[in-house]
């Protein structure tokens, strides 16, 4: 069996001792500073002036599009856009938010909203905000997109979630929005089990997400902000400020050992990335020579953090002989994250209008992926690469 993933950490054995050790002797195991040493670490990472921890990266996208909402950057039945092939965290916050979805199509060679995708949509909709996913380690051509949402005035939010040290020659994937989410559950490019995080550079808004993660409080602000949010509202010192709660919020907070593992994972984070794209390369040149499959263009990327691998083949009945072919061989497999999202049972429970989605219904019907991660051996490789050339498989009939 080649799992889509083989550990929940890397360098497993040394983590969970060093986990172990941690929970024995620390003297709390509540949101303290791991957690905020942790934060202070990916943003430098990332090259963002900040960075909010969450417990879970669905928890991240709630508490970014509850933040805006806060500070009245998004309101009731605004438009807001998503990339149709994403993950369902992506829209449940905007329906729950009472705002409007709309989503915009992918290119099969790409797996990614473009330019192109998102100009279209804007030809027949105003869009308040474009919430972009990037997906399974690549992404779209985030500079145009950039430019296009600031020639507008449409507020872009990134998902980076699947897509942690991609980048392209302008820069990280995450970057190139007002704040990006990222999720680090078990299986992606580092692991705190659950876990999530917004970066931003915009003070204000990181000052609102700290709001809404912990019930609306002030209690993780920095002290001047505290004593702004108190005299605004008229608290008169700390201790009424205990149970002073500003604006909509939940609890969101992550525990020390999300903060403890943050740390210790991040370390490893760049040798991990350049050994997934290694790998990635190495599939991808067999991958290239099978004429049943979709050749996945990534020429504007400059480095490829493969989340997974993707095998998109030219038709359903091509992907039945791969799916068959996958399974025999021990290798597990899921389709294309959720594929169109407006097929999802819930999504078509709670809003009427569909679009036509060309290139994300090519991929929910066409696509699988497994896993790459740098735990898979080389007899793994072989057989992932067998599992990738037409001459394995059988005829069709």
């Amino acid at each position: 069996m080649i799992p889509l993933m083989k550990n929940a950490f890397h360098r497993e054995l040394e983590t969970r001792r060093e986990l172990a050790e941690f929970i024995l002797e620390t003297p709390r195991l509540s949101m303290d500073s791991e957690c905020f040493r942790f934060e202070a670490s990916f943003a430098e990472h990332q090259g963002r002036k900040d960075a909010v921890l969450f417990n879970s990266g669905g928890s991240a996208n709630l508490a970014l599009l509850q933040a805006l909402k806060n500070l009245g950057r998004l309101s009731d039945e605004d438009l807001v856009g998503f990339s149709a092939l994403t993950w369902a965290t992506n829209v449940m916050p905007i329906l729950q938010l009472n705002m409007q979805p709309i989503p915009v199509d992918c290119d099969p060679q790409t797996l990614n909203c473009m330019s192109e995708n998102l100009l279209e949509r804007l030809r027949t909709t105003d869009l308040k905000c474009f919430f972009l996913t990037n997906v399974l380690g690549f992404c779209g051509d985030l500079e145009g997109i950039r430019s296009i949402c600031e020639e507008r005035d449409i507020l872009l939010i990134e998902d980076n979630c699947e897509s942690l040290g991609t980048e392209l020659p302008a820069g990280k994937a995450g970057s190139f929005g007002v704040a990006a989410t990222f999720s680090f559950y078990v299986a992606h490019h580092m692991s705190t089990v659950e876990g999530g995080m917004v970066c931003t550079d915009d003070e204000e808004l990181a000052e609102m997400l700290r709001i809404v993660r912990a019930n609306g409080w002030d209690r993780n602000l920095k002290a001047n902000q505290q004593l702004k949010w108190r005299a605004d509202y008229g608290v008169k010192g700390e201790f009424e400020a205990k149970y002073a709660f500003y604006d909509l919020g939940y609890n969101l907070r992550p525990t020390e050992i999300t903060g403890f593992l943050g740390n210790m994972q991040l370390q490893f984070l760049d040798s991990t990335i350049q050994t997934r794209a290694a790998i990635h390369a190495r599939l991808d040149l067999i991958a290239g020579a099978n004429p049943d499959l979709i050749q996945l263009d990534h020429s504007h990327i400059s480095v490829l953090s493969s989340f997974a691998f993707p095998v998109i083949c030219k038709n359903e009945a091509i992907r039945e002989r791969y799916v068959f072919q996958f399974a025999g061989a021990g290798v597990e497999i899921r389709p294309i994250i959720a594929g169109n999202m407006q097929r999802q049972p819930f999504y078509a429970r709670y809003v009427q209008r569909l679009y036509d989605l060309p290139g994300a219904d090519f991929l929910h019907s066409n696509g699988v992926y497994f896993g790459v991660y740098p735990e898979l051996t080389e007899s793994d490789l072989n057989v992932l690469a067998g599992c990738m050339t037409s001459y394995a498989l059988p005829k069709a009939a």
